[in-house]
């Protein structure tokens, strides 16, 4: 069976860049921002995006394009180990995982975009009226879970025409759209009286909260990070694997995270300037932050319902963008590992998905907890394998797939990456988890750094050893 590839070089960077830009700038950007001291919160993720997210997007490119395989074909063959072919293997559970929260979420905005269009012909009217009960009403239960299978039906549409005619086609016309319409509205809110203060909540840098919270930020921050980069599940070794030629990857991983953060900071400086014009309280509502906010916002202004109609027909195909890349991680491992055809392996893992997601749907506090933490560990866990295989199993091959294609400066960084990517990013990503967790608290700081290091230091031991024998 020959291997799809990409059509073209800006189709790849357009469909990595539309996985990363999705609900995560959209709707858990600001929610998370406004949850974790605005600025300051800002400031902590884009340290973490450009110091940990790039890196760790390169090690994962590096590992699928020497490969030319699904996560769990390219840690095997790279390895010939079986056990890091079963690592791989987890990186399908992760897209399932993900999948299976993120379609509910899809179908809210699928609903929301429905009313937005048709109002009081569907009796969503109470969405602008009553926005808080509105969202209450919609966002668990039967009619959730409805949603839910509709925008997996649409996703498993776009999956199964492949990589040329589903995701690179799908993405090309998706991604651009999600940053007219962006500009186009943060334009338009510049103009709202009582702007200004969301502004300065969303870009006015305070050094003292960001001095005395900067540990108490850093681990959403650090998950927001690999959430909108889409490190950590697979998604950049599945994509890479598909690359027909060789490119400069430093340069695409760049090109992805500036797009990926720019779609983030645009949706800030639409939401924020919004709520605050509105006198609305963008800290609260939780996961229904955006929906109940924005749509009071909307409530409020003169078109508001067509405003509506523009924003969540944006949050539509940014949800999409990353969608398909959550459901053809699996489905690649399906067609390359167990020779299945991409129908098949498809329609299997929708129906597997409609049933989680279905469960998810009708169960809020199993929603929170897969969207959560569950999430987290997968994701943080799942880089922490790719850059201790890229740095230790790879070593200078990896340094080797890195610089080709790449120009004279990506070729002087190519031995300080390698050394982040099998050392300090490791390091940095146990630190988080034990200060998410709460560790340092307990212990205090410089023993959680301790225990982080020690923790690194006895993998790589025996890392060394596996290669040894």
């Amino acid at each position: 069976m020959t291997r799809e590839t990409w059509a073209t070089r800006t189709g790849f960077i357009l469909a990595a860049a539309g996985s990363a830009v999705g609900l995560g700038n959209i709707w858990r950007f600001p929610w998370m921002t406004a949850q974790n001291g605005g600025s300051a919160f800002l400031a902590v993720y884009l340290l973490v995006v450009f110091g940990v997210g790039v890196p760790g997007l390169l090690g994962e490119f590096v590992i699928g394009r020497r490969a030319r395989r699904n996560p769990m074909g390219a840690l095997r063959d790279l390895s010939g180990s079986r056990r890091w072919a079963a690592v791989g293997a987890v990186s399908a559970v992760t897209g399932v995982a993900l999948l299976s929260f993120y379609s509910v979420v899809g179908g809210w905005i699928l609903r929301y975009l429905l009313v937005s269009m048709t109002g009081p012909l569907t009796g969503g009217a109470a969405y602008l009226s009553t926005p808080g009960a509105y969202f209450e009403t919609i966002s668990f239960g039967f009619e959730a879970a409805a949603f839910h299978l509709l925008f997996l039906a649409i996703t498993g549409g776009i999956v199964l025409g492949g990589v040329r005619r589903g995701i690179e086609l799908g993405t090309k016309v998706m991604v651009p759209a999600v940053l007219v319409l962006l500009v186009g509205m943060a334009a338009w809110v510049v103009t709202q009286p009582g702007a200004g203060a969301g502004y300065q909540f969303f870009l006015g840098f305070d050094l003292t909260t960001l001095r005395e919270n900067f540990f108490s930020i850093l681990g959403p921050a650090a998950g927001q990070a690999l959430f909108t980069l889409s490190v950590g599940a697979g998604t950049m070794v599945t994509y890479a694997s598909y690359l027909g030629e060789d490119r400069s990857l430093p340069f695409d991983g760049s090109v992805i995270a500036l797009l990926n953060t720019g779609v983030g900071v645009l949706a800030g400086l639409v939401v924020f300037p919004l709520l605050f014009s509105q006198g609305v309280d963008p800290g609260t509502g939780g996961p229904g932050a955006l929906f109940v906010g924005i749509a009071g916002a909307f409530a409020a202004l003169p078109g508001g319902g067509l405003l509506a109609i523009v924003f969540f027909g944006v949050v539509t195909l940014a949800a999409l963008s990353s969608s398909i890349s959550m459901l053809e991680i699996p489905v690649a491992v399906l067609v390359d590992e167990g020779g299945w055809s991409r129908r098949a392996a498809v329609g299997v893992l929708l129906a597997l998905v409609a049933v989680t997601g279905t469960v998810t749907a009708l169960r809020p506090a199993l929603f929170d907890f897969v969207a959560g933490t569950l999430v987290d560990l997968l994701l943080t866990g799942g880089l922490l394998a790719f850059l201790l295989f890229a740095g230790w199993v790879l070593g200078r091959d990896a340094v080797a797939e890195y610089v080709s294609g790449a120009g004279p400066v990506a070729r002087q960084l190519a031995t300080p990456w390698l050394f982040a990517v099998g050392i300090v990013i490791p390091v940095f990503l146990v630190f988080t988890l034990l200060t998410t967790a709460g560790i340092d608290a307990r212990v205090g700081f410089w023993p959680t750094v301790g225990v982080a290091v020690a923790a690194v230091a006895v993998v790589l031991v025996g890392l060394r050893r596996q290669a040894t024998v």
